[in-house]
C-alpha cells in the first residue's frame, strides 16, 4: 500500500523539479540542510577515533567529506592565486559571507591546521554544530562585544602556540546586496596582536544562481580569488581601522571584477 502512495510522488517530483523553480529552490535548500547533517553525523565518530575529541586536524576530515557536496547542487569553482596561500606559519584569513553556501567555498580551499571563527548559535545546530566543535571552530556571542574580545585574544594566543590558522567573515553577517557588508574590526585585532598576516579571499557574487528573494537556486559557477597577504608585523591597535579600510577596498575591488566576469554565465565550468 505504501508503494501505490509513493508512486505518483515519484511521477510528481521529477515534474516540479522542472516546471517550478520555487520549488527546485526549497528541495536544493532542504537536501543541503538534510545532506550536510548527514554528512556531519559519518564524520563525528571518525573525528573522535581519530583524534580523540575536538582537534583543528579534524578539519581534514571535514573538509573531506563535504567537497563533493557541490556537485549534487550544480556549482562548479574556479580558484586562482593559489600561491599565495603557500605561507608557512599562522595566518588570518578573510572572506566575504553570503549564504551557507561559502562552506562549499571554504572547504574547496581550506588549508591545513585551519579552522573557523563562527557564531555561537551554530553549536546548536544539531549533529552540524558536533561537528564544527570537534574541528576546533571558535564560536562568538557576536551579542557580547566583551565576550567576542576575550575570545578573539584568546584565539591570538592559540594562533602562536599552536601555529594554527582561522578563517573569519569580517562582514559579520550574511549580505546579498550586491556589495560587501563594512567590516567589524575583530579580524583585524586579532591579526595584530597576533602579527601574522591576513589573507584575504573573495567570492564572486551568487547572483547568477542563487536569489533568496526571488526563490531561485540554479547551477552555476563561483570564482575564488585568493589575494596576496597584508603583513601585520609591526601594527599596533592603533592601526586596526586603516588596515580594515585596507582590507576591505581591495576585496571590495576584487569582488567587482571577478562578479562581473562570472555573472554573465550560469554553467558549470569545466575546472
Amino acid at each position: 500500500m505504501d508503494a501505490v502512495w509513493m508512486l505518483p510522488v515519484l511521477l510528481v517530483l521529477p515534474l516540479l523539479l522542472w516546471t517550478s523553480s520555487t520549488f527546485v529552490f526549497y528541495f536544493k535548500k532542504c537536501f543541503y540542510v538534510a545532506y550536510m547533517m548527514l554528512l556531519a553525523v559519518i564524520s563525528i565518530p571518525i573525528c573522535i577515533l581519530k583524534s580523540g575529541g575536538r582537534d583543528i586536524e579534524n578539519m581534514r576530515v571535514i573538509r573531506f567529506m563535504v567537497r563533493h557536496v557541490k556537485y549534487f547542487l550544480g556549482l562548479r569553482y574556479q580558484v586562482s592565486g593559489w600561491e599565495h596561500l603557500q605561507t608557512d606559519g599562522p595566518y588570518v584569513i578573510i572572506s566575504n559571507h553570503q549564504s551557507s553556501l561559502d562552506v562549499l567555498g571554504v572547504m574547496e580551499i581550506l588549508p591545513d591546521r585551519c579552522t573557523m571563527i563562527a557564531k555561537k548559535e551554530l553549536i546548536w545546530a544539531g549533529t552540524v554544530g558536533m561537528i564544527c566543535w570537534l574541528g576546533g571552530i571558535v564560536f562568538i556571542n557576536r551579542q557580547k562585544t566583551s565576550d567576542a574580545k576575550n575570545v578573539m585574544s584568546d584565539a591570538a594566543k592559540t594562533m602562536l602556540a599552536d601555529k594554527i590558522r582561522l578563517w573569519v567573515f569580517p562582514e559579520g553577517t550574511r549580505n546579498q546586496n550586491g556589495g560587501l557588508l563594512p567590516f567589524k574590526k575583530g579580524a583585524f585585532h586579532l591579526a595584530i596582536q597576533a602579527q601574522v598576516p591576513i589573507i584575504p579571499i573573495v567570492f564572486s557574487s551568487y547572483s547568477n544562481f542563487y536569489l533568496r528573494k526571488e526563490k531561485e537556486f540554479k547551477s552555476g559557477s563561483i570564482t575564488l580569488k585568493i589575494l596576496p597577504k597584508i603583513e601585520t608585523k609591526g601594527l599596533t591597535a592603533d592601526d586596526v581601522t586603516t588596515l580594515s579600510e585596507q582590507s576591505f577596498g581591495i576585496m571590495r575591488s576584487a569582488f567587482l571584477e571577478i562578479s562581473g566576469q562570472t555573472v554573465q554565465s550560469n554553467g558549470p565550468s569545466t575546472h
